[in-house]
């Protein structure tokens, strides 16, 4: 890894670990992922405040975060794909396409980020939308290199619509470790997974990644089953968390991200990090 990539990284991590907090949901076109995210400056201001390790914006909100002259502010992940698949409707065409396919990092570049992210979606019966997945990971690892900026590869299995319907995940582990080994063939230097059914069974997808794993949040669920699944899944080796709307849809997202710091950084367990968060 090129020098720059390492101090890039650097800025996201801390001490090998990392709490990103994703705020790109407005790449989704989906209504239901931006309530909380109606005043992206007030979103912002809370979340600085907050001190999570990264926030996960698009170039339309990156200034939000990079334009505050905070030195100790979060390091910026650029999310700089975007497609339909979030839709709980799904499409008679699926696809995943870059934001600037001439150029695709310079954004990120221009914004001074410490990373940039790229889906890889696995659905049933859609291996155009997945060649295209790999079209992008291809072209953006190329410039990754060139620049010396880090690659975060998401890799999402994803259910047949009629089993739930809509944007579900599939959390089979032989599904995401066989999904998240592509991702790492590719080059990834981060990787971002979702978790296994059996938070046991993550272990797997970090010997598989061989590099630094997070866990992605997907939707908002309960906040103490969250804290607990997530201790479980740290201890499973994962280096941190990206976590979203359990965090921004939250009444009190400092709190929140009082509660998983303690996780991430200071081994807290479930039900120390769920009294962190009643303290906050």
């Amino acid at each position: 890894m090129k020098v720059s990539a390492k101090a890039r990284m650097n800025r996201m991590f801390t001490n090998g670990n990392c709490l990103d907090v994703a705020l790109d949901h407005g790449v989704c076109n989906e209504p239901g992922f931006l309530v909380g995210l109606e005043d992206m400056p007030r979103v912002i201001d809370t979340l600085v405040a907050a001190g999570p390790d990264a926030l996960q914006l698009a170039y339309g909100q990156a200034d939000l975060l990079q334009s505050r002259p905070d030195k100790n502010k979060p390091a910026l992940v650029m999310r700089i794909d975007m497609g339909n698949p979030y839709n709980v409707q799904r499409h008679r065409v699926m696809w995943s396409m870059l934001q600037n396919h001439d150029e695709p990092i310079i954004g990120a570049l221009e914004m001074d980020a410490a990373c940039v992210v790229v889906n890889l979606f696995m659905l049933p019966d859609e291996p155009e939308l997945f060649r295209q997945c790999v079209e992008n990971i291809s072209k953006v690892r190329a410039a990754c290199h060139r620049y010396g900026m880090p690659l975060m590869i998401e890799p999402l299995v994803m259910l047949p619509n009629d089993v739930r319907g809509g944007y579900q995940v599939d959390g089979d582990a032989e599904k995401i470790v066989t999904l998240v080994r592509l991702a790492a063939e590719m080059g990834a230097d981060i990787i971002k997974a979702d978790p296994t059914d059996r938070p046991e069974d993550f272990h797997r997808v970090v010997e598989a990644a061989r590099v630094p794993v997070l866990v992605r949040g997907g939707g908002k669920d309960d906040l103490r089953t969250v804290l607990a699944k997530s201790s479980a899944l740290l201890r499973q080796g994962a280096k941190g968390l990206v976590y979203g709307r359990n965090i921004y849809q939250h009444a009190n997202p400092k709190a929140v991200v009082n509660a998983l710091m303690a996780m991430i950084h200071k081994d807290a367990g479930g039900e120390e990090a769920w009294d962190i968060y009643n303290n906050g």
